[in-house]
């Protein structure tokens, strides 16, 4: 392959070719801007990739980030792009022992179903009508909220305006989520299945007086204006393939093994300094756009640093030879997996999970919570990998300070003992599932925080590059919520304001800024 043709000015240069910046650069170019996205590694995708991490076996794994949710059907639409998501039959299996007998609570399928898997669960119809009530508010309030994600930031008073029920915005804008849930769930287990909203990638308390697991609960209810978590066909670099090459036939080049190291700017045109094996070179344009993470932004234009950024997940990828069997006999285990499966996510574990981290002690029994890819897309299994089957497991509670001493043994530790909580419902070892590479291992991989940080630039691992923010104006968000104090370098990551998630919507966003500028 041929090296891109980097010249010295452009209209726009993107920094970072994740999916954001390459949403971003397909757009300006397709506006007729003169586009170059600078991409650190010698691929574009940035965390939405999909790759074949086991030597010898044909999946292809999405290896970090894994459904889509967030991503807007408009920006689909624009960008033309040939994107495929499908919906799970399943939204979730949550295993757990009763009365000295495994049983477990079913979430999808039909109406009929999850109500008798209430049923059978609590003994009564309570806890599955305080259910509908609740998903019905966060739906209304999804509607409302969804569509105002590409449109200027609206202020709160607007966005209250907007969600029109002053008691779904209590509940989900002004107090601790855990309040809510305490309110309307008395077992156990519907407690801490609700709560897992607010904790994907986020170290908080049911009650964390910062409403954190709020804004975190908030992204993942609302896309698509129905919380519908889909899986994106032929992996995550499905995605960022087609918004490569969106990007590509629009006139956009995309260097990558180019990696920015300096950005100097007068408010009105800039200049991105750069390195690749051809040497330090300069870039002018008049917009700079960073598809990366503030503390990088801060970086590179020699601004103070912002408050630290923490991670809190192990992301562990396996193939399997066969799903295992499940200790509940009532559940197939092509339906347990095939949505998400929580596991020592109830409410009072989620809670002891959280106090032995936050005194910096590996929780005991590590919360977490899986799904198989393959059984919603087996296209991603290659022909040598016919009848294997491939489990994404995010764990929960596991923040980066954890493993800031002795990271090697810390990760092993809690990657066995997150196992551990699994087979507790399993009627086999996962271990005996485990498909083998070319050279014998087991195929099993853990990602953590620290792991994310070196290979991703992720700061202290955080996927979201920061704090969640609330999806309207504040101090200082700007129009848009992806300015900075330079004019003409905007923020297009997950940090800006309404980032997090494989959306895209940050990258719609500084494109609709740009342009909106250039009309003066």
């Amino acid at each position: 392959m041929t090296a891109p043709r980097v010249s010295r000015s452009h209209d726009v240069v993107v920094v970072g070719g994740g999916h954001n910046g390459l949403v971003a650069a397909a757009y300006l170019a397709r506006a007729g801007r003169s586009v170059l996205v600078l991409e650190r590694l010698d691929h574009t995708g940035g965390a939405a990739v999909s790759t074949r991490p086991f030597p010898g076996v044909d999946a292809r794994l999405s290896r970090y980030s894994y459904l889509v949710s967030l991503l807007p059907r408009k920006i689909l639409r624009d960008l033309e792009l040939d994107v495929r998501l499908r919906a799970r039959a399943v939204s979730s299996y949550t295993p757990v022992e009763r009365d000295g007998r495994p049983a477990g609570l079913l979430v999808g399928g039909d109406e009929g179903r999850t109500r008798e898997s209430f049923a059978r669960l609590t003994g009564s119809d309570r806890e599955y009508g305080a259910w509908r009530r609740f998903h019905a508010m966060t739906g209304q309030v999804a509607r409302s909220v969804f569509p105002t994600l590409t449109e200027p930031l609206p202020t709160r008073a607007e966005l209250r305006r907007r969600v029109g029920d002053e008691d779904a915005w209590r509940t989900l804008f002004e107090e601790p989520l855990g309040v809510a849930i305490e309110e309307r769930f008395a077992d156990d287990l519907v407690r801490g299945v609700v709560l897992t909203d607010g904790l994907i990638g986020t170290f908080a308390d049911a009650h964390d007086p910062g409403l954190r697991q709020n804004r975190c609960f908030l992204y993942h209810v609302i896309g698509g204006g129905t919380g519908a978590w889909d899986v994106p066909v032929g992996g995550m670099g499905a995605v960022t393939d087609a918004l490569a090459g969106a990007a590509r036939s629009a006139g956009a080049v995309l260097a990558t093994g180019h990696e920015a190291v300096r950005i100097d700017t007068d408010g009105h045109t800039a200049e991105v300094t750069f390195r690749s094996e051809a040497g330090e070179r300069v870039a002018a344009a008049r917009h700079v756009l960073v598809n990366a993470s503030p503390h990088e932004l801060a970086a590179l234009t020699g601004a103070a640093p912002p408050p630290p950024a923490e991670g809190a997940q192990l992301k562990v990828n396996m193939v399997l030879t066969r799903l295992p069997a499940l200790r509940d006999p009532g559940t197939d285990p092509r339906e347990a997996f095939a949505g998400t499966f929580h596991i020592a996510e109830g409410y009072g574990q989620l809670a002891a999970a959280h106090a032995e981290a936050s005194a910096g002690r590996p929780p005991t029994a590590p919360p977490s919570e899986i799904y198989c890819h393959s059984l919603t897309d087996p296209g991603i299994l290659g022909p040598g990998a016919r009848g294997l089957h491939t489990l994404t497991l995010f764990g929960l509670h596991t923040p980066a300070r954890l493993f800031a001493h002795d990271h090697d043994r810390v990760r092993e530790e809690l990657l066995a003992a997150t196992l551990a909580q699994l087979d507790a419902h399993l009627a086999e070892p996962l271990a005996d599932c485990l498909a083998t590479d070319a050279d014998g291992r087991p195929c099993i991989e853990a990602r953590s925080p620290l792991d994310l940080e070196r290979d991703l630039r992720l700061p202290g691992g955080n996927i979201f590059h920061r704090d969640l923010s609330w999806p309207h104006a504040q101090d200082g968000t700007g129009r848009w919520g992806v300015e900075t104090p330079h004019p003409n370098v905007l923020l297009c990551g997950a940090g800006a304001v309404r980032g997090g998630g494989v959306s895209g919507i940050p990258g719609h966003n500084a494109a609709m800024a740009v342009l909106e500028a250039d009309r003066g």
